[in-house]
């Protein structure tokens, strides 16, 4: 007959197994997390095409149509020319809100003019729409594509969070090649928060750190109640292409 191990070692193995289960399951979770935030990114860039190619087409027909029975109507009908008018206006208006949505879906510049000038865009429409001053200090680095994506939603979401929450009166934008790594990084002069308690509302950072840590970087979040808040990522310079070579 076989003896038993001790009690203290069948505690120690049974601790090893849910450990290992643990560990296992939260692998898991961060592979479904990781393969979720990719299918959005895919389902973003389908509608930011269709939009563009489908809905464009569209509304610049009916654009031009309105244009040519404009031109048709001469002066006979002031009545008519005066509704056609406020329809090409209108018309006008909504393809300005269709360019608006595709970029926030898929933003273009991204892949035309690279991350520098894409995270330029993003802090001149955040500081008008704001009205707040952003300063930008951007190294030109080249990402490659899923690390570039990365780099701007997570910019992206900062700026989003501190027009929601902050109260800041001035922001900071910056990348830079630092020790060995690409480092990105966004701070307000805002109200803040401990940045040591995990709070309720934290789903976006959560999020920004899977991105990050997807490509092998790491975010920091640092911000105290009245200091403002500095959130910094890094990615590793493998991830990147180096800088662009000089013409």
């Amino acid at each position: 007959m076989k003896s038993q191990p001790p009690r203290t070692a069948r505690k120690a193995l049974e601790r090893a197994r849910l450990e290992a289960e643990v560990a296992q399951r939260t692998a898991r979770l961060r592979e479904l997390a990781l393969h979720l935030e990719a299918a959005r990114e895919d389902e973003r860039a389908r509608l930011a095409r269709d939009l563009h190619d489908e809905l464009g087409a569209l509304l610049t027909s009916a654009k031009l149509d309105a244009a040519r029975i404009r031109a048709r109507l001469g002066d006979n009908a002031p009545e008519a020319q005066e509704r056609l008018t406020h329809l090409v206006a209108t018309l006008d208006t909504v393809i300005a809100l269709k360019r608006r949505i595709t970029e926030n879906l898929r933003p273009s510049a991204l892949g035309h003019l690279g991350l520098v000038a894409t995270l330029g865009i993003l802090a001149r429409e955040f500081s008008d729409s704001a009205g707040l001053p952003v300063h930008c200090a951007l190294e030109p680095i080249v990402l490659k594509p899923n690390a570039e994506l990365v780099a701007f939603r997570c910019v992206q979401e900062a700026l989003t969070n501190i027009s929601k929450h902050a109260h800041a009166l001035s922001v900071w934008i910056t990348m830079a090649r630092v020790a060995g790594h690409i480092e990105v990084a966004v701070r307000d002069d805002g109200t803040g928060f401990d940045s040591a308690v995990p709070g309720a509302g934290a789903y976006g950072l959560v999020g920004m750190q899977f991105r990050v840590e997807a490509e092998g970087g790491t975010l920091q979040v640092d911000s105290k109640p009245g200091q403002g808040t500095c959130i910094r990522m890094t990615l590793p310079l493998s991830a990147g292409l180096g800088a662009p070579a000089a013409a």
